[in-house]
């Protein structure tokens, strides 16, 4: 005789299923587009009721804007570690370069355009778009700022180097939906040949042997905080 007893369902943690919620759309935005998330979309994608979604994110753009911050967050994380080993700067920007300049981010820098051509019309994705911009540019002044005071670089402004290096991987990312295989390789370099030039290196010391492929992408929980951005910034820089 089978048993009919059915397993113990365990409830979630509010903050585990408002993470679940997040990492869920955070994901089909990398996949398809910011557009693409709604109530529905993400209740069928975790197999729940759309109320349980609208009870932790009553306005759905909360949940786009959330969704961005998610996957952006764990792209700075993975490309520039917060907690990085003293004296490593070189390698690490050699890490970072190595990493924006291959085909491994491109659903990224389709998500940066997505967010940006939307945030024009939708205030509380603007907001995160701007903090998200201010969160690199700063990740990027502090690991130069490191290699600067260490000897390893040279530059007098390390705040304007970041910026001048995050505006050419801007202008690389802007061709993510393009075919990029007629690219000289000097096109395909020219972050990397920025930041030697603007960091006193020499030609080659920012070019690993060989490209790192970490796994792909994988939203965490979204961040805490944010704070309000300029209007219509680019990427990662001011405007």
């Amino acid at each position: 005789m089978s048993s009919s007893v059915q397993p113990k369902r365990v409830r979630k943690s509010p903050e585990a299923r408002r993470a679940e919620i997040v990492a869920t759309a955070a994901a089909i935005a990398l996949a398809e587009g910011l557009e693409c998330i709604t109530v529905r979309r993400v209740a069928d994608e975790l197999a729940v009721r759309p109320g349980l979604i609208s009870h932790y994110f009553p306005v759905a753009e909360e949940l786009v804007a959330e969704a961005f911050g998610t996957a952006a967050t764990a792209e700075l994380d993975e490309l520039i570690p917060a907690d990085r080993p003293e004296g490593t700067a070189l390698p690490q920007l050699a890490r970072f370069l190595g990493l924006t300049t291959g085909p491994r981010y491109d659903d990224m820098s389709r998500l940066w355009l997505n967010a940006r051509h939307l945030s024009r019309f939708r205030a509380a994705l603007r907001e995160r778009v701007g903090h998200q911009e201010a969160r690199w540019r700063d990740r990027l002044t502090g690991l130069i700022r490191e290699g600067a005071d260490t000897g390893a670089f040279r530059t007098e402004d390390p705040v304007v180097a970041a910026i001048r290096i995050l505006v050419v991987l801007d202008g690389l990312g802007v061709h993510a939906n393009t075919d990029r295989s007629d690219r000289p390789p000097a096109v395909v370099n020219m972050a990397v040949t920025t930041a030697e030039r603007e960091l006193g290196l020499p030609a080659g010391a920012l070019t690993p042997p060989t490209a790192p492929q970490p796994d792909p992408i994988d939203p965490a929980p979204p961040g805490t905080g944010r704070t309000p951005p300029d209007p219509e910034p680019p990427r990662h820089a001011p405007s």
